[in-house]
């Protein structure tokens, strides 16, 4: 008999997968001149964070859902502000791409993300390049190039727009860990969307001058409201789902719950957008990236777990002893907890799946104590 709460957490996995699916083929619709035929990623891009900057201001500052942190202004400028002009860099890159080529062949290419990780944690100084990873990052990296090759509507620009979304990502989620773990500094997606959407929203104030404001003055918009705002609560929702699913799951789950949702949404796509079309060598491409993906994850685990402790002390065996008495479902949850409370940030690259439509929730460590602190209030 499958417990409640077990139920429940598939429920979450299930909102998680159709949320972040769902993001992505409506920023496409919204975006494609073949549909809603809003050709402006920035000012789509600035609308999600004027709409997540409010929330989250009025989560904290009118209903008191959280308190904010204490935010100095040296932490703000050295912390905030770079990761926010990444964060926002990544956004505006990767919607752009949706402009030049299908979501079927983005998705491939994301494929690319821990080897862009990997690669900026090593020159960071917070990893150390070692011969297994780098194998299955040559790995990614063929099927990637593969999957390019069989692209029938293969575009240089959107390419270039999405691979250097995916580094200024990886950027910022090295960033994230250098910065805000060192500073000890720990956010959760409210006080994340609070402090980062308002500074993203000013970086890109700057290139949509420069870019979309002339040609949006020009051109016949046709402004809805209703989709603008549901396109922006979707996003919205999207955070906050992939934080309810990082505190009831394990990273095994959210990895396979990730790549299951990248196979989703490739399918769901050339239904949603016919145009898109997959070859024989897009499969075969994107089939051997996943492999060197799957692998990489699984050595990610394997570190995790031969960093930690393996003499237990008194209060660890008490721990041990105490979730034994748990039922099963819960044993993910606590587990991932106390490892966490016991090693802390060991200063290697992120090993949690991040997804790239809603990258607030930058690591296992401060999503717990979030979610912590919304327990608390609510109790």
């Amino acid at each position: 008999m499958i417990s409640k709460q077990l139920l429940l957490t598939y429920l979450y996995l299930l909102v998680y997968i159709l949320l972040s699916s769902g993001v992505i083929l409506y920023n496409k619709w919204v975006l494609s001149p073949k549909y809603f035929n809003f050709p402006f990623p920035i000012t789509l891009t600035m609308i999600h964070m004027g709409f997540s900057g409010m929330v989250a201001f009025f989560l904290i500052r009118v209903l008191k859902v959280v308190s904010p942190v204490k935010m100095t202004f040296e932490i703000y400028a050295t912390c905030v502000i770079p990761i926010s002009a990444f964060f926002a860099s990544s956004l505006w890159f990767g919607n752009t791409a949706y402009l030049f080529i299908s979501v079927a062949f983005i998705q491939m290419l994301k494929a690319l993300m821990p080897v862009a990780t990997f690669l900026m944690a090593v020159i960071c100084g917070t990893d150390k390049l070692r011969c297994d990873l780098f194998l299955n990052m040559v790995l990614v990296s063929v099927g990637v190039v593969v999957s390019s090759y069989g692209e029938i509507h293969f575009n240089v620009v959107g390419t270039v727009y999405q691979v250097t979304g995916i580094f200024a990502e990886a950027l910022r989620l090295v960033l994230t860990q250098v910065l805000l773990q060192k500073k000890g500094l720990t956010l959760n997606p409210i006080t994340s969307l609070y402090y980062i959407a308002p500074c993203s929203f000013m970086f890109l104030f700057v290139p949509w001058y420069l870019l979309e404001k002339p040609g949006m003055e020009v051109s016949q918009i046709q402004f809805n409201f209703w989709i603008f705002f549901s396109n922006a609560l979707c996003a919205l929702a999207l955070n906050f789902s992939i934080f309810l699913v990082i505190g009831r799951t394990g990273a095994v789950t959210i990895r396979v719950a990730g790549v299951l949702k990248d196979w989703i949404l490739i399918a769901l796509s050339t239904i949603v957008f016919p145009e898109s079309t997959i070859t024989r060598l897009n499969i075969i491409g994107y089939a051997i990236a996943l492999c060197g993906v799957v692998m990489y994850n699984y050595l990610k685990i394997k570190d995790v777990r031969a960093s930690q402790v393996p003499v237990e002390s008194i209060p660890d065996r008490a721990v041990k002893d105490l979730k034994m008495e748990k039922r099963s479902s819960d044993l993910y949850v606590h587990e991932e907890v106390i490892n966490v409370g016991k090693n802390g940030w060991n200063g290697s690259a992120p090993d949690i799946t991040v997804d790239e439509e809603a990258p607030l929730i930058p690591s296992l460590r401060m999503s717990h104590l979030g979610r912590n602190q919304l327990s608390s209030h609510s109790e």
